[in-house]
């Protein structure tokens, strides 16, 4: 079955994120799929407002490949951006297999550079930017 929520603006956000949590039920493996500027980072940001982590501990992990965050119920949550992996061998170094075994949220930006260990179970959703520039999420199930 195909999902499809849309976002009209940064406004819609917070709503697009509680629908996007309502529908995914209990998957754990998120990965994003989209252009440079699409808004990963941000609709991600979105989720974690959602789910109770203060907005000042969310930031894009690009340099740190991975963030750990705390929800309103205080259970981790993963973060990820593989944009400057240059080898699959760095996932493993960090410790992906652990993260994403552990049974907790895991949010992926840039799945594509690990897209070969990626988990069978990984959620794949893909952001797409219209032309009006408002923003539409979907996914497969």
């Amino acid at each position: 079955m195909r999902h499809e929520i849309n976002i009209q603006n940064l406004n819609d956000l917070d709503r697009a994120a509680g629908e996007f949590l309502s529908e995914i039920g209990d998957r754990k493996i998120i990965a994003f799929y989209a252009p440079m500027g699409a808004g990963k980072t941000t609709f991600t940001t979105a989720l974690c407002r959602s789910l109770g982590v203060r907005e000042d501990a969310v930031s894009s992990p690009t340099f740190a490949i991975v963030n750990e965050y705390r929800t309103g119920d205080g259970e981790p949550m993963y973060h990820f951006d593989f944009y400057r992996l240059n080898k699959i061998e760095e996932a493993f170094d960090i410790g992906f297999y652990d993260y994403v075994d552990s049974g907790f949220l895991c949010v992926i930006e840039w799945p594509e550079n690990i897209e070969e260990i990626l988990p069978e179970e990984t959620l794949k959703v893909s952001i797409k930017v219209n032309p009006d520039e408002s923003r539409t999420i979907s996914w497969e199930d």
